[in-house]
């Protein structure tokens, strides 16, 4: 399986970090290493002073799928989790300064917590999702999947023109506005749709 990422896809995420509002999806991978599962505690990398959290919601792929229609993109997941990409903001400014890829500052070993994942089913409307983080009892980031600024099914498609997905790959879909450093010490709590689904320190 494979993740990719979606960087800037927030209106004011990108604002926030001076970046310009992107015309098209900024795409990303992680390998599976990266992935950190069943609420297991974060370890602060030794290689970074400044990983920031970003939590936004995920999409499992449930079927293969290459150049997927746009209208047809809602076929290919049947469930949905929470997600946090860790990232190593003082790594991505050095790799953005010298005109690197920055998977390092995105993929390292443990950068992405992921929850127990949800049947789409449950919810209303995958379009306007409520999801939010918490550190140290603060609420540091709310989102709605009404603002992202390429719908999941528009990812979809645009992923797969590229890509060929397949069953078991996520698509972490970008973090809304609030991004902010972490610490060793710190507890995070992640809710989606009023539901706690992330809950993990930081070691």
């Amino acid at each position: 399986m494979k993740i990719l990422g979606i960087g800037r896809n927030y209106v004011d995420h990108a604002k926030e970090l001076n970046n310009p509002v992107p015309k098209e999806p900024v795409v990303f991978s992680m390998p599976d290493s990266a992935l950190l599962k069943s609420n297991n505690d974060f370890y602060y990398p030794d290689f970074s002073n400044d990983i920031h959290h970003e939590v936004e919601v995920v999409v499992k792929i449930s079927r293969v799928g290459k150049n997927i229609p746009i209208e047809f993109a809602h076929r290919y997941y049947e469930e949905l989790a929470l997600g946090i990409d860790f990232t190593a903001r003082d790594i991505q400014a050095e790799c953005k300064k010298k005109g690197l890829p920055w998977e390092k500052a995105k993929a390292f070993d443990g950068a992405a917590p992921i929850s127990k994942f949800r049947p789409k089913s449950q919810f209303k409307d995958v379009n306007a999702l409520n999801f939010s983080l918490n550190v140290n009892g603060e609420r540091v980031q709310v989102g709605n999947t009404s603002d992202l600024i390429f719908s999941i099914d528009f990812l979809i498609s645009y992923l797969s023109k590229y890509f060929t997905l397949k069953i078991g790959d996520m698509i972490y879909t970008g973090t809304p506005e609030g991004v902010g450093p972490v610490k060793i010490g710190d507890h995070l709590v992640g809710e989606l749709e009023g539901e706690e689904l992330l809950n993990f320190h930081v070691r």
